[in-house]
């Protein structure tokens, strides 16, 4: 699941973004509100972590700004502005959830997992697809009952697949929530990666829609 952390402090942010890969997040990381407004806009985030108090644009304009452009990617607001109208003002224009800090790392993640669910139209944690099991918040996955160990990259994709059945998903989409900013991409990356899943999980549950990208099919 591809995130984008906006936040300019440098301690706090290289700690969230260790936090969060730890937790098997692809982060993007940006530092200040243009460039945050820039991101948002590319529309490849599954979750925005969002800080109010930024340079060149304060992170509640930026937030207001994504919501008036039709932008309905869930915000999780993270500050240390931790008054009440700061909240309710956080709230109205837009943010899906408010965290102040200081948090606990831990919390964060199921914050982001519950936002993703609510999001996709699920309460659920686990993703079910017959006897395949997926569960986000402790990345382990079960085919039958039997574990089945997968890479990072691996589940990345087949949650992404999981959590839209039915859906095709192209190379480029799955390229975006796998991999961040700064991460190198090898032409048929993600083609090994499916390859790889579908020798471990069967043939029959992912399925290669010819010219179009891949896909679970609805239960």
């Amino acid at each position: 699941m591809r995130l984008l952390l906006i936040e300019d402090d440098p301690m706090i942010g290289k700690s969230m973004v260790s936090g969060l890969e730890q937790a098997g997040f692809s982060v993007d990381w940006a530092r200040e509100g243009r460039a945050a407004e820039l991101s948002i806009a590319n529309d490849c985030y599954q979750t925005v972590i969002l800080d109010l108090g930024l340079p060149l644009k304060d992170g509640l304009d930026v937030l207001k700004g994504a919501r008036g452009a039709g932008n309905n990617v869930p915000v999780l607001v993270v500050t240390a502005r931790d008054a009440v109208a700061d909240r309710i003002a956080g709230l109205n224009a837009g943010a899906d959830d408010y965290v102040v800090k200081p948090f606990d790392m831990q919390e964060l993640v199921a914050r982001v997992h519950a936002l993703v669910r609510r999001h996709a139209g699920s309460g659920r944690p686990q993703l079910v697809h017959g006897g395949l099991i997926v569960d986000p918040l402790t990345r382990s996955v079960s085919l039958n009952g039997a574990e089945i160990e997968l890479s990072p990259r691996e589940f990345a994709i087949l949650q992404a697949l999981m959590r839209k059945p039915g859906a095709v998903l192209s190379r480029d989409v799955l390229e975006e929530v796998v991999y961040g900013w700064k991460q190198e991409i090898g032409s048929n990356a993600i083609e090994v990666h499916l390859h790889h899943l579908r020798k471990k999980l069967g043939v029959d549950i992912i399925k290669n829609v010819r010219g179009v990208g891949y896909r679970v099919s609805a239960a």
